[in-house]
């Protein structure tokens, strides 16, 4: 274990632990810093495409992450305005044989306490919480994160993993406040009995519909369904975990199909988000620090690949300083490197799939529903390669 000093990580979130359980198990010391009083995950569900298993197995945690993971079998594209079917795609043996893993889904909390526990495990491992990254300094032997009270921690590297507000990034790059899209989500989790019985289905399932979707799919051992729905109503600026009363949720729903509007109003204690992300850049390091996970290249939903992004930065991250041998400079600047076009990619993708598959209406919705029909499920297979293949040839399971 390399002990002195540590590498810092600013944030405990998803990215944040997955960066420091990868460094712990290539021997180096991590302390983690987390600006809230308390490790935890605000959010419901999570979509895990078999890129995330990929480094679940890495990471060593695998195992864990499947046992409370549900396998669904479908993702299903629906007709908002006709409750007719568009294309499904299968998720069943043949593309986990081809992908190596499955495509599951999981609660975020769940996912974040997988990660928690794995780090607790971890003698290298330090995790402070009411302590924000506010700034930096390094030189050619260390670097200093300043926290908000003042406190001033050496390390011989500082990984921002801050999120889509990082005060790390606002050092690093400057580049202002994020990009709000104008797509306000509402979210809610709902006991399993609530959802109608004839949609009780085991997919993950989008209901497009002109300037809004919906999203749902269970939770929980079959306990509870996750309700996403969203609607592109030009929201002014950034909002994150508002509540707010089922009558402002359903407003922006009026002109669906009456099966997708029930779907809707089996919702209860709504909390809105108004979506944001940033333009791909470059420039994610700076001698001794990096940015990982939405401080990096934070992304719209539409992929289902923020927090898959993070956890790939996370393996990436560990195995560059592994193959470095601690050299700190050059091992951020080959993650970088590695990272910074398919991360691009994804960031790029989810806006347009937003534009071009949830949201459009009339011919652009009538092509939409043509296009995805025609698909083969081999062909949809070929489709997703590049984003749900990364990964297999670097599997080790390592959970025993």
């Amino acid at each position: 274990m390399q002990t002195n000093p540590p590498i810092l990580v600013a944030g405990g979130g998803i990215g944040g632990l997955a960066a420091a359980l990868g460094l712990a198990r290539q021997g180096f010391a991590v302390t983690v810093l987390e600006k809230a009083q308390a490790m935890g995950e605000l959010g419901a569900g999570i979509q895990l495409g078999p890129n995330a298993f990929h480094a679940f197995d890495w990471l060593g945690i695998g195992q864990t992450a499947r046992a409370m993971a549900i396998q669904i079998d479908q993702l299903r594209l629906m007709d908002a305005l006709t409750a007719e079917e568009i294309c499904h795609i299968d998720l069943g043996t043949a593309f986990r044989a081809r992908f190596g893993a499955p495509y599951a889904v999981i609660h975020r909390g769940d996912l974040h306490g997988v990660f928690l526990a794995g780090c607790r495990a971890q003698a290298g491992i330090s995790l402070r919480t009411s302590a924000e990254v506010v700034g930096y300094e390094q030189d050619a032997s260390g670097v200093i994160a300043i926290l908000a009270d003042g406190e001033r921690l050496r390390g011989r590297a500082l990984i921002g993993a801050d999120g889509l507000w990082s005060k790390v990034r606002r050092q690093l790059v400057g580049d202002g406040a994020p990009r709000v899209s104008g797509h306000t989500t509402y979210r809610s989790v709902i006991p399993a009995d609530r959802m109608p019985e004839a949609l009780r289905w085991n997919a993950a399932t989008l209901w497009a519909g002109p300037k809004c979707h919906i999203v749902h799919y269970p939770l929980q051992g079959w306990k509870a369904f996750n309700l996403v729905v969203t609607c592109h109503n030009d929201a002014p600026e950034p909002v994150a975990g508002k509540p707010v009363p089922d009558e402002e949720v359903f407003a922006g729903f009026a002109h669906l199909h009456p099966l997708a509007q029930s779907i809707i109003r089996q919702g209860r204690d709504w909390r809105l988000w108004v979506l944001c992300d940033r333009d791909p850049i470059e420039g994610w390091v700076e001698d001794r620090v990096a940015l990982l996970g939405d401080a990096a290249h934070p992304t719209l939903q539409y992929l289902a690949q923020g927090a898959c992004m993070a956890m790939e930065d996370a393996v990436c991250l560990a195995q560059s300083m592994a193959t470095h041998q601690g050299q700190v400079a050059p091992a951020l600047a080959a993650y970088r490197d590695a990272r910074v076009l398919r991360t691009a990619r994804v960031q790029l993708q989810s806006r347009a799939v937003g534009d071009h598959i949830y949201h459009p209406s009339g011919a652009h919705a009538a092509l939409r529903n043509s296009i995805m029909a025609a698909k083969s499920q081999a062909e949809w297979q070929q489709t997703l390669a590049w984003l749900y293949g990364h990964g297999e040839r670097d599997r080790t399971v390592a959970d025993g």
